[in-house]
């Protein structure tokens, strides 16, 4: 099954620190990768094929777009920020691996970009602790949250950092 994404790339640049003249190919992988593995984490499997089906046939109507545009875009815009901005210096070229550089800016060093990936994170998961709090409050408007089996994902209802505390 075709997978569509839940945000576009108007919505990433309008809500986050991408600048809109960042080529579009060095973080569109970073959108699907944190929605296949943060945002279907916490829609199960049900559910998130039946937004990806919706969109894909432009049928997103009534509770199903309000739940991915008040909850589940928001979750995605960060998530995706989470996962690209380790990534965002760095290209892979027929040379090697090559760290970009400019001669009117300095390079952000490993803890800047881990502050702001962690701010991202806290982003996140505040718009991920709503949508909990939301979809199983609402859980009867959308059923598929609901009826996973076997193999599916099961939504995940924990919302807590990946931090460990021993």
């Amino acid at each position: 099954m075709a997978t569509a994404l839940f945000i576009s790339r108007t919505d990433l640049v309008k809500n986050s620190i991408i600048s809109g003249n960042t080529d579009t190919d060095l973080f569109i992988q970073y959108v699907r990768i944190s929605q296949e593995i943060h945002i279907q984490n916490y829609l199960g499997s049900k559910l998130y094929d039946k937004i990806s089906a919706d969109i894909i046939a432009d049928t997103l109507t009534g509770n199903y777009l309000s739940l991915v545009t008040d909850y589940v875009q928001p979750m995605l815009i960060h998530y995706a920020m989470v996962d690209y901005l380790p990534f965002a210096a760095y290209q892979v070229k027929n040379g090697g691996v090559f760290k970009h550089t400019s001669e009117n800016a300095e390079s952000a060093s490993k803890d800047e970009v881990d502050f702001l990936v962690q701010k991202q994170r806290d982003f996140a998961e505040y718009y991920t602790r709503r949508f909990v709090d939301y979809i199983c409050y609402n859980s009867t408007l959308f059923p598929e949250y609901t009826s996973n089996t076997d193999s599916d994902v099961y939504p995940d209802k924990d919302v807590n950092s990946s931090n460990w505390v021993l």
